[in-house]
């Protein structure tokens, strides 16, 4: 008997859009509001900069700019993946536009933090004016509307590549605002404008290897590795002790984006395919690997030989 195919020997499970389907949904208002919340205090920080002179305050608009800019691309992405049509060209529709927004955002992250560390040095030697004042008031106002914005997003930001990097820029700024308050107080009660060059750098040397992290996963999706968490060898392993299984081959486990693994397998049998192929079924969900395509092949089947990709 030949390889089987249709209900009895080839199985689909459920659409990886149907699974994210609803995570999306739960994700877009979050965002939404963050975007409104730092865009309209990187406006109030970029005035008061401007107002009061300060170098400082008008660098931290520009850091939150790029939070402005990686919550924009990351709703974008999220209304995409839920509204942008799947077609025969795009199977899995707009799902990795999550992947690409984090590589941007990551490479933003990458750009502040060495910007800060050039500026830093190029400042070294020289008598920075910092008003302490205005620095308090605008530090305490923006660590508070980070911190807002943080706890919307803390809840998807495992679950999205996407709501991770916003979350990570925002995170990140609110790091610089408390650097900036310190700062602020340092100058205000010694004078000391140097304690600003201090933070900067500090706050730069903590944001980069967590961007470099970012690009990382994001890199690891669109290589089409499997994921972290999926030890493939023990999958295979495990695919091979279920009753009438002879052989496990052409395993792949990759993922379209965070929260959407997709795995494909041929298992070839002398046994019931039915069963087997209901193990296996059972096997994959418990792992969190719904969306699956599962091939049974007889023994003697010409079709049991193991593709060479």
């Amino acid at each position: 008997m030949g390889s089987e195919h249709g209900h009895e020997g080839h199985s689909h499970g459920p659409s990886a859009a149907d699974l994210a389907a609803g995570a999306t949904d739960r994700r877009l208002w979050p965002m939404a509001v963050s975007v409104v919340i730092i865009g309209g205090f990187f406006v109030v920080e970029l005035v008061s900069g401007l107002v009061f002179g300060s170098l400082a305050l008008v660098a931290d608009a520009g850091h939150m700019l790029t939070d402005v800019v990686a919550l924009v691309m990351g709703l974008s992405a999220l209304l995409l993946a839920r509204h942008g049509k799947i077609t025969d060209g795009r199977s899995f529709g707009w799902y990795r536009a999550e992947v690409f927004t984090a590589v941007v955002n990551a490479v933003l992250l990458i750009g502040v933090g060495v910007f800060v560390l050039v500026e830093a040095v190029r400042r070294i030697g020289t008598d920075p004016e910092v008003p302490g004042g205005p620095m308090i008031v605008v530090a305490v106002l923006g660590l508070l509307a980070n911190l807002v914005v943080m706890g919307l997003l803390r809840v998807d930001a495992k679950g999205s590549i996407a709501v991770r990097g916003a979350y990570l820029e925002v995170l990140a700024d609110a790091v610089g605002s408390v650097g900036v308050l310190v700062a602020g107080i340092v100058a205000l009660t010694t004078g000391w404008g140097y304690a600003d060059l201090i933070v900067a750098v500090l706050i730069a040397l903590w944001v980069v290897p967590r961007a470099l992290r970012l690009a990382g996963d994001a890199l690891r999706i669109l290589n089409q590795q499997a994921p972290s968490h999926v030890d493939l060898a023990a999958l295979r392993t495990e695919l091979e002790a279920l009753p009438g299984v002879d052989d496990v081959h052409d395993l792949h486990v990759w993922s379209v984006t965070t929260g959407m693994d997709v795995v494909t397998v041929h298992l070839t049998s002398s046994g019931d395919h039915c069963r087997v192929l209901a193990d296996a079924r059972e096997l994959l969900d418990a792992k969190g690997l719904e969306h699956a395509t599962v091939q049974i092949e007889a023994v003697e089947s010409p079709c049991a030989d193991e593709l060479t990709w």
